[in-house]
Order: C-alpha cells, then sequence, then structure tokens
C-alpha cells in the first residue's frame, strides 16, 4: 500500500470522527498536503506533511505510515508524527466569577446593579 485518499486517511487515523467530515473539511478547504490545497481523493504517501484544521485547532502531522481501515488509537498514534506546536499559554487570568452566599436568597435591587457592573467591567 504506497498510498491511499486523504479522507480515508484522516479518518483512519483518527484525525476526524467520520470520513464525511474529513470529505467536508477537505472540500472547505480546511486540509493541505504539502502546502497544497487538497480535495478528498488527493493521495497521501509516507513523508507527505498533512495540515488539518479540526475544530479550533490546526493539525500538522507527517504520514508514516498509511492505512485504509480505522484501527485502535495506540495503533493509529504510530502511523503520523505530530508536528503542531503547542498551544500559547494563557495570556490573562480568568474573570473573577462572581458568587453569593448560599441561601441567601435573591439578591436584592441594589445587589443587581453591582453585579450588573462587575460584570460589565464598571466596577
Amino acid at each position: 500500500m504506497e498510498s491511499t485518499r486523504v479522507d480515508r486517511w484522516l479518518w483512519a487515523v483518527r484525525l476526524t470522527k467520520t470520513r464525511s467530515d474529513a470529505a467536508a473539511a477537505c472540500r472547505g478547504g480546511h486540509v493541505r498536503v504539502n502546502d497544497k490545497p487538497a480535495k478528498p481523493a488527493t493521495s497521501v504517501s509516507p513523508g507527505d506533511e498533512v495540515r488539518a484544521r479540526v475544530g479550533d485547532t490546526t493539525r500538522i502531522v507527517e504520514v508514516v505510515r498509511v492505512i485504509q481501515k480505522r484501527v485502535g488509537a495506540a495503533d493509529a498514534v504510530g502511523c503520523f508524527l505530530d508536528r503542531t506546536p503547542p498551544p500559547p499559554p494563557p495570556t490573562e487570568a480568568p474573570a473573577p466569577v462572581a458568587r453569593r452566599e448560599r441561601g441567601a436568597g435573591r439578591p436584592t435591587k441594589r445587589e443587581r446593579r453591582v453585579l450588573d457592573k462587575f460584570r460589565t467591567g464598571q466596577l
């Protein structure tokens, strides 16, 4: 097995959930093989670089082994080298959460105004 379709390979190595998702990503321009836009029938072979935008991240993988059938996750990891750069560290701390004591009841009108100012960042 020298090469296979990119949509089939993406599905087989578990980068996409279904083969139709892989084909849709190719048609949508979210998959590139060796820095060229890939159609679902584009062939991939060992040594090719595949860039696929999956969800919010762009995965950059190098094809090590070509498979056509979906295999277990442990076997699928051996079919590619993940060259995706690590995500940047978070730059800012998460926003503080306004909390009330349990059993304090419904906030008064004044407390609601303070909470609204807090949420919009005016406080």
